[in-house]
């Protein structure tokens, strides 16, 4: 059990000495020639988990959801997502800083698709005056609605609806595993919903860096080039997808654990635990950042995500005493 409790981020998690012999023991090659054989063995291996044609390991997830979005959406067109959605909210502006498109958003109390609220957004090419919809984002878990899993019928519904109006449609699935550990939903079946998808292994899986953008092969063709445009080109990057590749193998059927912690510190912040889905809390308080605030001088790291949010990631790092301890924290600065 360490002394500080860090729940802010699952970005947080340390490779572990496992992890760290597969790193050093990595076959490496030069990237940017194409020719890191650990590069394309994870690109291989993930594309295939999600039933695509090719995927690109990306350093930064808010890199490969940009490369992954421009691929469905051009310069004056507009992609549609939920309100609180991560490319929407904490990707810097990056999407109509280096693609030229715009956002609508829909409204969810849990980050879900309102599939009327779409088909009411919904533009198609209209002429000169109006900006047409080109893709539809959706997020899956989706972070700042609570770690919330999309039902895999409504990603399926989308999906018929997008096809009906030649709409594309990206997944931003940073935390996707979390969503596969919690439902027993396969890969390939979330694979199949979306065109183009952004999938994150620095997060839950517990790699140091490290994402991938997943699609066809002229959506990877594309990335490719677009990663080297933005100063993405890696050399000998083999020592990365290392860790991200043992993580695959190690890290994805023990996110139940962080997934347990995390109902553990909903009831004791007074969250219903049935409705935590996966390894993320979000609650209310009328003065997030004293509670922040708090909590840091009991050594129990969080974050506020809003005026009145405060937000616990559970993770690799978080053990069962590590969370029951920031529980007991939690519940005394509540109650008070």
């Amino acid at each position: 059990m360490s002394e500080i409790v860090d729940l802010r981020s699952d970005t947080l998690t340390r490779p572990t000495a496992a992890m760290r012999r597969a790193m050093a023991d990595a076959e490496v090659g030069d990237d940017v020639y194409g020719e890191d054989p650990t590069v394309r063995e994870i690109e291989e291996r993930v594309a295939e988990l999600f039933g695509h044609q090719a995927a690109l390991f990306t350093p930064t997830g808010s890199m490969a959801n940009v490369l992954a979005v421009r691929t469905v959406a051009g310069v004056g067109q507009e992609v549609l997502c939920e309100a609180r959605a991560h490319i929407a909210r904490a990707e810097l502006g990056a999407h109509a800083a280096y693609t030229g498109i715009t956002m609508r958003t829909w409204s969810h109390p849990t980050g879900g698709i309102d599939l009327p609220a779409v088909k009411e957004l919904f533009a198609p090419d209209m002429g000169p005056f109006f900006v047409p919809t080109a893709a539809i984002a959706v997020e899956n878990t989706h972070n700042f609605a609570g770690g919330t899993v999309l039902p895999i019928e409504d990603l399926i519904a989308l999906r018929q609806y997008a096809d009906s109006t030649g709409a594309r449609i990206h997944l931003d699935g940073a935390r996707i595993w979390n969503a596969h550990v919690a439902t027993g939903v396969a890969l390939a079946d979330y694979g199949r919903t979306a065109d183009v998808m952004a999938v994150c292994l620095s997060k839950g899986l517990g790699a140091p860096i490290g994402s991938l953008v997943v699609g066809d092969q002229d959506a990877i063709d594309e990335s490719r080039i677009w990663r080297k445009r933005m100063g993405g080109g890696m050399r000998q990057v083999g020592v990365l997808a290392a860790a991200g590749l043992h993580a695959l193998e190690h890290h994805v059927e023990r996110l139940a654990d962080d997934h347990a912690h995390a109902r553990l510190l909903a009831e004791a912040v007074g969250v219903d635990p049935a409705a935590v889905a996966t390894n993320i809390v979000v609650f209310d308080h009328p003065d997030a950042a004293g509670f922040v605030a708090a909590a840091g001088e009991s050594g129990v790291r969080i974050s506020a995500v809003g005026p009145r949010a405060v937000r616990l990631v559970t993770h690799l790092d978080v053990t069962t005493e590590d969370a029951q301890r920031a529980a007991a924290v939690l519940l005394r600065l509540a109650a008070g």
